[in-house]
């Protein structure tokens, strides 16, 4: 899927009268608004790093090529549409772990995050190991406003993946970010950093536990 935004306006017809292609692209401005954390990793991932770019800067209510951002309701519409044939599939085939991820991903992109964790955790009952698929509920969670259950989930994921570098770095961005637990995000990251000292984006995670060390000492 393309990561650029739509260069056309919203649609103001129905989600029923949607292209497939219009929704695709309109799912690809959804990840252009991006989410709260600069630095949190947000679905499955093939790429090593646990870090991406922040995106444009833009006025607010628009993104950065000037059109409006989409609002919740289009961009439930759009996931609606777009998961609707991995949907019937599924009728068919319930416990299609594969399937199952793929509805989960469409709506955490599109911020329905409710939606995310439920096909998330149906997944993760035909495959319990999937460490992406758990790591991205966790995120699914945390969006959610269920920053305990996020952490649960990644510690899950680490028991079966120990050194998982998205769960690593996500279990420290959710304690600092999400539980003010500075001393227990350093502990992540530098697990991470002690088992992966190659790690492409070294400086950033190195940064954070800066700033996690700096939050400790500003309290005595």
């Amino acid at each position: 899927m393309a990561t650029n935004p739509a260069t056309d306006s919203l649609p103001d017809q129905p989600a029923s009268e949607l292209t497939a292609s219009r929704v695709y692209q309109l799912c690809a401005v959804a990840v252009v608004v991006g989410l709260a954390l600069g630095y949190f990793v947000v679905g499955a991932k093939k790429e090593q790093t646990p870090a991406r770019a922040a995106a444009p800067a833009s006025i607010p209510g628009r993104l950065p090529n000037g059109h409006p951002v989409p609002t919740m309701e289009q961009m439930k519409a759009m996931a609606d549409v777009k998961a609707a044939p991995l949907l019937e599939k599924l009728k068919s085939d319930p416990k299609n772990a594969t399937l199952l991820t793929q509805v989960a991903a469409l709506y955490n992109s599109t911020h329905q995050f409710k939606d995310a964790a439920s096909y998330y955790n149906k997944a993760l009952q035909v495959d319990p190991k999937n460490i992406a698929a758990r790591t991205d509920l966790a995120s699914s969670l945390y969006y959610g406003g269920d920053a305990e259950g996020a952490i649960t989930e990644l510690q899950k994921a680490l028991k079966y993946s120990p050194n998982d570098v998205n769960a690593l770095f996500n279990l420290g961005m959710i304690r600092f970010k999400g539980k003010d637990d500075a001393a227990g995000a350093i502990a992540a990251w530098q697990q991470l950093l002690n088992t992966h000292p190659d790690l492409d984006r070294k400086a950033t995670v190195e940064q954070m536990i800066a700033e996690a060390n700096q939050k400790i000492a500003a309290r005595k």
